[in-house]
């Protein structure tokens, strides 16, 4: 059970309590605040989530208003824990990018899983913008994407200060995914092999001819050895119990037992790069693309 559904079945448990106090059962609880009778057991069973409204008037129901500020936090701290990108990204993306920079500002160690696409305190300006594009016509959010690629790039920063251990691994798929034009995917190749040799930054690759310890199921961070940030196509989960913790960083370790570093992973990205298309020729002043030399 992960810590979202337990704190969540704590939370309806609570609930159940103050109906029971009450002397309510369903139903009566249910007609007093114009629910379907399913809604309370959903609530209490821990299958749905309530609002803030809901436990509001949950509370004032069942004559205990005083009790709502109490279970109010009790959803915060449930809330912290499973985040909407509704939510998350209703001010924009450059907002998020900011909290991503403030959570990163304090930590030592960093450990990231991508399977996907370039992480994004390793992408240009260039492959962030077009990540940006699409995820906001995905999501219906506004229109921040200069202002959220500029504060990608200000989180980067943390790359070149002293103190910090930064570990990425990366599948040869997630450097393939074509997500941006050609000549912004092979600037972003270029960036890779570039921040790869900063100090306090490991870049491993894992290769296609790599047997996989497990399959990968998804990307994740690890920030020092407390929190797990894993992303969904409608949510951020922050994974904060110690057991689960500890568990991505076995997922973690049995990756890296099998990338390539250095020299090795160079030549995997090399590979990568030398499988882009050719760059579309520069039209020249009369607007005709030049005749390529045979040379090139």
């Amino acid at each position: 059970m992960t810590d979202y559904q337990r704190e969540r079945e704590a939370l309806g448990a609570w609930l159940h309590r103050l109906r029971r106090e009450a002397g309510l059962n369903g139903k009566q609880l249910a007609a007093r605040l114009g629910w379907a009778p399913s809604k309370v057991s959903r609530i209490e069973h821990g299958r749905q989530t309530p609002s803030a409204a809901d436990i509001e008037g949950w509370a004032a129901a069942c004559g205990a208003p005083e009790a709502a500020a109490e279970l109010a936090a009790r959803l915060h701290a449930l809330d912290t824990h499973y985040v909407t990108w509704r939510r998350s990204l209703r001010a924009g993306h450059a907002p998020r990018q900011r909290v991503a920079q403030e959570l990163e500002s304090r930590l030592s160690r960093l450990r990231v899983f991508e399977p996907t696409m370039i992480p994004g305190l390793l992408q240009t300006a260039e492959y962030a913008r077009s990540l940006f594009v699409a995820l906001s016509a995905l999501q219906g959010t506004p229109d921040d994407v200069s202002a959220a690629v500029q504060a990608r790039m200000e989180r980067q920063r943390v790359l070149y200060e002293p103190g910090r251990d930064f570990h990425f691994l990366l599948t040869a798929g997630a450097l393939r995914a074509r997500v941006c034009p050609g000549e912004a995917h092979r600037g972003q190749l270029d960036r890779l092999l570039a921040v790869a040799s900063l100090d306090g930054v490991r870049v491993g690759v894992l290769p296609d001819a790599a047997l996989l310890p497990f399959a990968p199921l998804h990307p994740f961070w690890i920030h020092d050895a407390h929190l797990v940030q894993v992303e969904t196509w409608t949510a951020e989960i922050n994974v904060t119990s110690a057991p689960e913790v500890s568990v991505y960083e076995r997922v973690f370790d049995a990756y890296a037992s099998v990338a390539v570093y250095g020299s090795e992973a160079r030549d995997v990205i090399g590979t990568v790069l030398r499988e882009l298309p050719p760059a579309a020729p520069v039209p020249t002043a009369s607007g005709e693309a030049p005749i390529p030399s045979p040379r090139r």
